[in-house]
């Protein structure tokens, strides 16, 4: 499945920007470069990130894979000084082999991470890093109510064959398919915990990622009656406080793996 399929929203990615960057920085933080020649943010989405990049290895040419041309244009804009192609994450090959591939919060949307990750290592250049993070959310309300309903209403038809964020594989396999082909692998998880405001803030937080995909396919007649029964579906798993925040406890598995 590629990103393309759905039109994102960068306004609506970056409505919870602080939230979604910290795992970005934490990442980040953990690459083990002094310095890069060619770095590359696979899945850049609206550029929040790459910037980022740019100034951790000022000297590298930074180049933004994404397949949506909104996040694109947005991204353009974000990093003027960084080069943004149109990419598919399962068949992209760099000109020149990136001493750094960076993904954040993006292969989770594409499956065969089995075969999909050796390839990645094998595009890197010698001693070259490959740093993801990728959400682990696919057991939680949050992304499993989103099949439920789907699968229900007046919209299951429209919505049967829909794409939608894949499991991760058990953090074990990962290892397992890594660690033969690297010198240095670090794997851990984090669950962050977001406080957000709002009426139904975790909607909300759900229409910027794994949602678009199901309001995307549905005829503007259905967006608002989906949304309302996936907000009710949600309620009782993440309940309004008394101060009027919502809490939404997000898992992210990390890896950071260099040849």
């Amino acid at each position: 499945m590629a990103i393309a399929s759905s039109t994102w929203d960068p306004a609506q990615y970056l409505r919870f920007g602080n939230e979604r960057l910290r795992p970005a920085l934490d990442l980040l933080a953990q690459i083990p470069l002094e310095a890069a020649a060619h770095v590359v943010d696979l899945g850049c989405g609206p550029g929040n990130v790459t910037p980022l990049l740019k100034h951790r290895f000022p000297g590298a040419d930074v180049l933004g894979i994404d397949g949506s041309p909104d996040m694109l244009a947005k991204a353009r804009i974000a990093a003027p000084d960084c080069r943004f192609e149109m990419g598919d994450f399962n068949i992209w090959v760099p000109e020149a082999k990136p001493d750094l591939i960076y993904s954040n919060a993006a292969l989770h949307w594409v499956t065969d991470h089995d075969i999909l990750f050796p390839h990645l290592l094998s595009l890197l250049a010698p001693d070259g890093v490959l740093a993801i993070q990728m959400p682990s959310m696919h057991d939680a309300p949050l992304r499993a109510l989103q099949n439920e309903v789907a699968a229900t209403g007046p919209w299951a038809s429209i919505l049967k064959d829909t794409g939608f964020a894949r499991g991760l594989l058990p953090t074990g396999t990962y290892y397992d398919v890594l660690k033969p082909r690297t010198q240095h692998l670090d794997i851990w998880e984090t669950t962050f915990l977001h406080v957000l405001t709002g009426e139904n803030a975790v909607t909300q937080w759900a229409e910027g990622s794994s949602l678009r995909p199901f309001l995307d396919a549905l005829p503007s007649e259905l967006k608002q009656p989906f949304r309302d029964a996936y907000s009710e579906a949600l309620r009782p798993h993440y309940p309004r406080r008394a101060d009027g925040t919502t809490l939404l406890p997000f898992k992210r598995l990390f890896m950071v793996a260099r040849v």
